[in-house]
């Protein structure tokens, strides 16, 4: 197969950075717990994939933001490029201005992120990379924006799609922009 994976520190898991294909990344937040239940959290992290999107060049295709997960579908625009340091790039910085906000604003709430250790003292992201999971074929593609919009569905929290705000599923219906920009000059069409 073309292309470098990236090793993870578990070294069965590899991250495959190929020309020309998507990519679904689904990371947890700390033990999976419910941190994205917080507006500020959504916007701190909405911030930070914007902010990667322009510094990595690469479209976002779909996205959902879950009380303790999140789902993005990206295709990086560059011949070469990382989804480890795309990721970090987004978990780290959501991660820093959150525990920031929290210690100015609700400095009780720390308790929730922390690790028991002295470095790192507070957790918001799980430990670790995540699931990365490359696509090429613009059917299953299609799949996944449908199964990462349907998550709110599934889980009972909206009836419709659309209903749910941390999402690009009103973008996909209606065009209207949403929290995270979403871009298709690159998505299958046909």
């Amino acid at each position: 197969m073309k292309g470098n994976p990236n090793y993870r520190k578990d070294p069965n898991l590899k991250r495959y950075n190929i020309p020309g294909h998507a990519h679904e990344l689904t990371f947890s937040c700390y033990k999976r717990k419910t941190f994205l239940k917080s507006k500020y959290a959504n916007h701190f992290l909405a911030d930070a994939i914007n902010k990667s999107r322009e510094r990595y060049n690469f479209e976002v295709w779909a996205y959902v933001f879950m009380p303790e997960h999140v789902h993005l579908l990206i295709f990086p625009r560059n011949e070469e490029y990382a989804i480890s340091e795309i990721l970090k790039s987004i978990k780290v910085s959501s991660s820093k201005r959150t525990v920031y906000f929290l210690g100015r604003k609700f400095p009780g709430a720390l308790i929730h992120l922390e690790t028991g250790l002295v470095k790192p003292k507070h957790r918001f992201w799980q430990h670790g990379g995540g699931y990365d999971r490359n696509y090429w074929e613009r059917e299953k593609i299609i799949q996944q924006v449908e199964y990462i919009h349907n998550n709110p569905v599934r889980r009972g929290f909206v009836e419709n799609p659309c209903e749910w705000t941390w999402s690009s599923a009103k973008f996909w219906m209606t065009g209207e922009d949403g929290p995270v920009l979403v871009e298709r000059d690159y998505f299958p069409m046909s």
